[in-house]
């Protein structure tokens, strides 16, 4: 019923220059979606975090957007968007901000009272009070959620490319599917995963040199 792994690895190999192309516009729609989800996300919390207006309103808000099914709304952003790479980044935006916004408010939040108590004593406005303590604390958050993120990109991407595309690990899927070849379909998920493993590892590799002064548990 199911492939053996050495079919999956023979049909890694045999469709390696296809499985590449589609793996790189896979890639570009997960980072661009990730990066516009990482702008949104800083805003969020910045905002949330200067206004408790906002924080108390704003996050219920984050809460319900991240209930409603990826899978459920991937097909009304292609009705309105089309099936180009514009509702691939907005699904994956959608699904990769919601970490960062609340890793880094909750971060900024939790900051020593103590600390910011001396830097206003010492006349420290509300900009260097963020830059030299709120923002460094928050980092640890933000490397956290940032990890969390950085999967949600991959998957979001390629669930969008399952309603609708041309290129994309989402295509190739859904094409080998079709035609029954279930070895590829395993190849492709093998490398999803692999796709993730590695953006996962770039995020602890940016950690370990941004973070310097937060060692790992080890």
């Amino acid at each position: 019923m199911l492939p053996s792994p050495w079919d999956a690895v023979s049909a890694f190999v045999d469709d390696f220059s296809i499985l590449m192309k589609h793996t790189l516009t896979t890639v570009a729609e997960a980072l661009i979606g990730l990066a516009v989800g990482i702008v949104v996300g800083f805003a969020m919390a910045i905002i949330m975090d200067r206004f408790n207006l906002f924080y108390f309103g704003f996050r219920p808000l984050l809460i319900v957007t991240q209930t409603v099914p990826t899978i459920a709304i991937a097909p009304l952003f292609a009705l309105w968007l089309g099936y180009g790479i514009a509702p691939k980044i907005l699904l994956v935006s959608l699904t990769t901000f919601f970490p960062i916004a609340v890793g880094l408010v909750d971060g900024y939040r939790s900051v020593d009272s103590d600390m910011v108590d001396l830097m206003r004593s010492m006349g420290a406005n509300e900009w260097k009070l963020f830059r030299f303590v709120k923002f460094p604390s928050a980092l640890p958050n933000f490397f956290s959620a940032l990890k969390i993120s950085v999967t949600y990109s991959v998957v979001g991407a390629v669930i969008s490319e399952w309603v609708g595309g041309v290129n994309g690990l989402g295509v190739y899927m859904i094409r080998v599917k079709n035609s029954y070849s279930y070895d590829k379909m395993f190849a492709a998920i093998i490398l999803v995963v692999a796709v993730s493993l590695i953006f996962m590892a770039v995020v602890n590799i940016l950690r370990r040199y941004i973070v310097f002064w937060k060692a790992e548990i080890k």
